[in-house]
């Protein structure tokens, strides 16, 4: 099976369309994932050319095992634990996020043909970006500066990906969004998380379907021993408050998103983890951006339909619903505490754990 391509984490939201792509493209693909009931549904529709092996990537044994018998030629390690779960436990997360990484690696070098390493990273591993002073876009040789968590866990992982000996890749993903209802992070910790971003925060998204095809390519372009950043084109550009708003507008809720708080422009440690990025090797190499934001929230439009008139009158409902889960009801100040926020609803985001950078 030397022709395989393992995908780790494929049956999450950017590894199904991986998967999808790289089997369009006639690739034969082993998706490693955990066994659990969500999985073995998404197992049944996997597209012609995809296998599934279930694993434990937290287990060396069982990493080396599936390496060992897959034998692939690529591997495109998709599997982490992101916020908001990981400010919940973090040690998963780091289990995950770093340990798993190592395992693959030293599994990966241990192959009599090594294969190519293809590691998910984030423009997390930037920190925080406060856009009153740092006006530039992000780039590859951007130094990280790896703030909490996440982006410790994100950063070290690469490091190790790229001291390894195999030939490696590492894509720095933007904002990564999906135009089917049911992908979008609609869970109360994420609805929280939203109301306490600052809403002057510069994010750059890409559609899920374009890092899916940007994954694909980067199994077999001339880009090894390089980290290329992976968001839409520039009209994926945004504000943190144009996201949301605009997002609850294409499925029939204009408006049902309570007012944030901006930024403090003095604080260079209070944003989050995204910024706009220079894509521009990455679309060179890969030739990934093919949905503009406009045409996604117009799809999204699409794929709502009728069902969008039915929620218009539950909107003013649900903005009160909203308004009383979010991050600053009641609270003293001016500006966004994004990270206070965290600490005091999930967990401190800054913890610092044994091994990571930063």
């Amino acid at each position: 099976m030397t022709d395989a391509v393992l995908v780790t984490g494929g049956f999450g939201l950017v590894g199904s369309q991986t998967v999808k792509r790289l089997t369009a493209d006639g690739r034969r693909v082993v998706v490693a994932d955990l066994d659990t009931p969500a999985n073995r549904n998404k197992a049944k529709a996997l597209p012609v050319g995809a296998d599934v092996r279930w694993a434990d990537l937290t287990d060396a044994a069982a990493v080396q095992r599936l390496v060992s018998e897959v034998a692939p030629s690529v591997i495109v390690h998709l599997a982490a634990v992101i916020p908001p779960p990981l400010y919940r436990n973090p040690s998963l997360a780091r289990k995950v996020n770093v340990d798993a990484t190592v395992a693959l690696v030293r599994a990966a070098e241990a192959q009599p043909t090594p294969p190519r390493f293809v590691q998910a990273s984030s423009n997390a591993v930037y920190g925080s970006r406060n856009p009153h002073r740092v006006t530039d876009v992000v780039r590859a040789e951007t130094p990280p500066r790896p703030f909490e968590l996440y982006s410790n866990t994100k950063l070290e992982a690469e490091e190790f990906v790229r001291a390894s000996s195999l030939e490696w890749v590492v894509l720095r993903l933007g904002g990564v969004l999906s135009p089917d209802f049911s992908a979008l992070p609609l869970t109360a910790d994420g609805i929280f998380i939203e109301s306490a971003l600052p809403t002057d925060g510069r994010i750059h998204t890409v559609d899920v379907r374009d890092v899916g095809i940007a994954f694909a390519a980067a199994t077999t372009a001339d880009v090894a021993n390089e980290i290329l950043l992976i968001a839409g084109d520039d009209s994926h550009k945004l504000l943190q408050k144009d996201v949301g708003a605009a997002l609850a507008a294409a499925l029939g809720l204009p408006g049902v998103l309570p007012e944030g708080r901006p930024g403090d422009p003095d604080d260079d440690d209070g944003w989050f983890l995204t910024d706009w990025m220079d894509t521009a090797r990455a679309q060179e190499a890969l030739g990934f951006q093919h949905h503009s934001w406009p045409s996604m929230l117009a799809e999204m439009t699409e794929r709502m339909g009728w069902k969008r008139y039915l929620l218009r009158p539950v909107a003013p409902l649900a903005r009160v619903f909203l308004s009383r889960r979010a991050a600053y009801r009641n609270a003293p100040g001016t500006y966004a505490d994004l990270w206070g926020a965290i600490a005091a609803k999930l967990g401190d985001p800054c913890l610092s754990n044994e091994g990571t950078q930063g």
